[in-house]
């Protein structure tokens, strides 16, 4: 079975990576992002996954800006009988899935139906689930609506961080893909999804990590953590830009003294010596422990409150 594997981040590579190990596989060739100017010398990088499987040895890798037809006339020749997906970002269109006899299977990072588009793992955390997951599903027209060929159920601790689940879900990706293609090569079919339970998630943007102090200290520590690495929650502080990168909610007991003053939300209370700094939420204090100025250094909450002597009693956002 001649595969192609599309993918771009590092959350795609131990599938990848497995796919090389598999005795019926036969991985022919990458589809992925183009090269990307980075840093100050604004060098093209390639991709996580251009740079596996330039490792590999895998010697085709395609990496156009659109799959149009002269995308689909490069991958024609190259007798493909099926496309395995993870994490890559256009939509396969009817003519390019057409290319492939076997179709085409993605790996999407919940238990779908639920949380359909882009941002599954961000949405788990955000909704303080308790439970996710990873399913492979065949390709359809409709954006992760295929017949589910593989699933696994994945355990929250509610500590996890966007990047941390994204971790484990590549992890235990790779183990789950070899299920899904057995299946395919004895001829199995998938099960069809339950449309009374879908649900979908939709593509985050910067804009999104923007605190509102209004909210309860539960919504925003899950915020941070599902924003974590990208794009950080941040907030302002005397104008400058503040990104609150790691938090908790407090539960111990905290008096006062602002002289029967209110009290708003976004106000920095104080410290605890155990649990860090204390803001004032909607509903709820959040304990601060580590924080970082725009073009500055992550700094310890006890560091930062050494460099920044105006910010007990501040009112952030």
């Amino acid at each position: 079975m001649r595969v192609l594997f599309a993918g771009s981040p590092a959350i795609a590579v131990p599938s990848l990576e497995v796919l090389c190990s598999i005795k019926e596989i036969e991985l022919v060739g990458v589809l992925t992002n183009p090269d990307s100017a980075k840093g100050r010398s604004s060098a093209l990088i390639p991709t996580e996954i251009g740079e596996a499987a330039q490792k590999l040895g895998i010697s085709s890798v395609f990496k156009p800006e659109k799959l149009d037809s002269a995308a689909r006339e490069q991958i024609t020749a190259f007798n493909f009988n099926l496309l395995i997906s993870f994490a890559y970002v256009r939509l396969f269109g009817p003519k390019f899935l057409a290319l492939f006899p076997l179709g085409g299977i993605n790996i999407h990072p919940s238990l779908l139906p639920k949380y359909r588009g882009p941002s599954p793992i961000q949405a788990a955390i955000l909704n303080r689930d308790i439970v996710t997951g990873i399913t492979i599903q065949y390709l359809a027209k409709e954006m992760d609506c295929g017949d589910i060929l593989a699933s696994e159920q994945l355990q929250l601790t509610g500590m996890e961080t966007a990047g941390s689940l994204s971790g484990i879900v590549s992890q235990r990706a790779a183990f789950l893909l070899p299920e899904a293609l057995k299946k395919i090569v004895e001829g199995g079919k998938g099960r069809a999804q339950d449309e009374s339970k879908a649900s979908y998630c939709s593509l985050i943007s910067r804009d999104d990590g923007l605190i509102d102090w209004k909210k309860n200290a539960l919504e925003i520590e899950a915020k941070i953590r599902a924003f974590t690495p990208w794009p950080l929650c941040r907030t302002i502080h005397n104008r400058r830009e503040l990104f609150i990168l790691k938090a908790d909610i407090f539960d111990g007991d905290y008096f006062s003294e602002a002289g029967g003053k209110e009290i708003i939300p976004g106000q920095v209370l104080g410290m605890d010596k155990q649990n860090g700094i204390l803001i004032q939420t909607g509903d709820g204090i959040l304990s601060v422990t580590e924080l970082q100025y725009q073009a500055k250094k992550a700094l310890f909450w006890r560091d930062f409150l050494n460099g920044a002597r105006d910010f007990t009693g501040s009112v952030l956002g």
